[in-house]
């Protein structure tokens, strides 16, 4: 293991928003490695944090434990991940409806992302592309696509894209979990505590959309204020800029 930060299980699962139970399912079932043992205590590095975050793109996009088994082992042997990655849906795929999204061929996304180290790898696990059958790859979030076409567009490598939507999904994941940790407090378990009447229930409806909606828009806006913010504070590029 690299010298660096290390984890007890504990705060491995802290970091990687998942439970000790799901590290010790990732290790029985052969998809993370084990950890360096000092004394009784196993200790986790940087490297085991990003296979589990990894591990939990692959598992978001309805790929099962032993095809994200196949695939790391593939990765970290530096075989052709194409060929992996197009296993038979009904191999790989836990249940996810086929749909019938624009498709692309394995060897056409390849040569789009080649300058990308395991680039395919990368825009699977990310969740933009899903594998249809072995020659053949289906979009799987045609928003996402547009936003990063559109900054390749403005000139960000699409290595850099890769890393920030990476980085973005991690941030945006431990939003969510606050808002739906202060939903389960502030909301269902005072509705579990209730008589559960229908006055109950509507409230609990109209708080859980409310849930569901108002992080993002809350997050959007504070993002672009943020941004905007910044932007404004570079005095060498508002002098650049036409109008400034």
């Amino acid at each position: 293991m690299s010298a660096g930060v290390e984890y007890t299980i504990d705060e491995l699962a802290r970091a990687a928003d998942t439970t000790v139970r799901s590290v010790r399912v990732y290790h029985e079932r052969g998809v993370l490695p084990p950890p360096q043992v000092k004394g009784r205590t196993g200790f986790y590095s940087r490297e085991h944090l990003n296979r589990i975050r990894t591990i939990s793109r692959l598992l978001d996009r309805g790929i099962k434990l032993n095809g994200i088994r196949e695939l790391l082992e593939a990765w970290d042997r530096g075989d052709d991940l194409g060929d992996v990655l197009g296993v038979s849906e009904a191999e790989e795929l836990d249940g996810a409806a086929a749909g019938s999204g624009e498709t692309i061929s394995a060897t056409d996304l390849d040569e789009r992302y080649r300058a990308v180290p395991n680039g395919l790898t990368r825009v699977v696990a990310a969740g933009l592309y899903e594998p249809v059958d072995a020659t053949t790859y289906r979009i799987a979030d045609p928003q996402l696509i547009a936003v990063a076409e559109q900054l390749g567009a403005a000139g960000v490598p699409v290595a850099d894209v890769l890393d920030e939507l990476d980085r973005l999904r991690g941030d945006c994941e431990r939003i969510s979990r606050r808002f739906v940790e202060l939903f389960q407090r502030t909301a269902w378990q005072p509705f579990l505590e209730s008589e559960r009447t229908a006055a109950d229930v509507a409230e609990l409806a109209e708080r859980a959309e409310v849930t569901r909606t108002a992080p993002g828009r809350l997050a959007a806006e504070l993002v672009n204020r943020y941004t905007a913010r910044y932007l404004a504070q570079d005095t060498e590029l508002n002098e650049a800029l036409p109008g400034a």
